[in-house]
């Protein structure tokens, strides 16, 4: 790993001093909508590292709605919260205004369910975020790792890691042209259609139709497969225009044929682990497969129940399009509640 000193801070700040009382500028996040951003406050804390604050819903249309209830702040709530301080971090780092960090992989382990328990006021989480740099390009930087150490209120509730790719617009739209031959097509040209062969809800751990991802669901002993096909007015998962399916809707499809794999609707994730290799195209279909390894099984019983722990499945999902491999994504689930 090389060092290189982005900005330094001249007045390191703590964690006391951070606010939650409104969020920070939506362009800083790169969202559209106000209500999508969770990040509320942001200082330099020492070389290439800040201190974050970001405000966690108590009800929110996409992150609330499960069959379990909000019984639990939303994995993938805390995911999305830790990507917005590391993208709004590489600004106050110095990244220019058009700068796109794309992720390559993310680990996010999450250990303690009962530091995700939701009381009576919105979770204020505190994210201490350190970023590397691991390749420069011309005394720009190229690549780095965002390593995220998460409290929740006064608990520590676990730790999130980006390896990132970074690059501006102008050169992801020539680079997305080059590999396809053609421009991509974006997901406001997309029809809002869910189609007949949408999963239930229920199936996939879901109230809301607008929420489901995956169609044409079939469930084996072992595991599951399914298309992933999203609903491109869910303004939660397409808060602005992409021309991909971007990583966090394929997380979400890995999350919920997860649930379906283990056959319960109430099954959580405590970790996410994901690879992305290839950009997931509009204009091909997405087909995802998943694999469940139970508790206890072969290479997984570290991580089973022992100790008080709840039993953890794990489940390892693929996307391919095209007969391509461009994704991986593993879940450990355990029963909510």
């Amino acid at each position: 790993m090389m060092t290189v000193d982005l900005e330094v801070a001249d007045d390191p700040v703590s964690a006391a001093e951070l606010r939650f009382n409104r969020t920070m500028e939506r362009t800083l996040v790169h969202r559209t909508s106000v209500a999508e951003v969770f990040v509320t406050d942001m200082a330099l804390a020492g070389p290439q590292r800040l201190l974050v604050a970001a405000q966690l819903p108590l009800s929110h249309g996409y992150y609330s709605d499960h069959p379990c209830g909000p019984g639990l702040f939303d994995p993938l709530l805390i995911l999305e919260a830790g990507r917005q301080a590391g993208i709004a971090g590489g600004h106050m780092l110095g990244f220019p205004p058009d700068t796109i960090m794309m992720v390559d992989r993310f680990e996010l382990d999450l250990p303690d369910a009962d530091a995700l328990r939701i009381g009576r006021l919105p979770g204020e989480l505190l994210i201490d975020s350190r970023f590397e740099v691991t390749r420069l390009r011309r005394g720009r930087v190229r690549q780095g790792v965002v390593r995220q150490d998460l409290r929740l209120g006064d608990r520590h509730a676990g730790t999130h890691e980006m390896q990132v790719q970074v690059v501006s617009h102008d050169e992801l739209a020539a680079l997305r042209t080059v590999v396809r031959g053609t421009p991509a097509p974006s997901t406001g040209e997309m029809p809002d259609d869910a189609g007949p062969l949408a999963a239930p809800p229920a199936v996939v751990g879901r109230n809301n139709p607008l929420n489901v991802v995956l169609a044409q669901v079939e469930r084996g002993e072992a595991g599951a497969r399914a298309l992933v096909r999203p609903r491109f007015g869910n303004r939660s998962l397409f808060d602005h225009d992409y021309d991909h399916l971007p990583a966090m809707v394929l997380t979400e499809a890995a999350r919920q044929l997860a649930v379906v794999a283990c056959g319960d609707a109430v099954v959580w994730p405590v970790s996410v682990t994901g690879g992305f290799r290839r950009f997931a195209e509009l204009d091909l279909p997405v087909h995802a497969a998943a694999v469940r390894v139970p508790s206890g099984a072969s290479g997984d019983r570290a991580r089973g129940s022992g100790a008080g722990r709840p039993a953890r499945d794990r489940v390892d999902v693929s996307f391919t399009q095209d007969g391509t491999v461009i994704a991986e994504v593993t879940l450990a689930m355990v029963r909510h509640g």
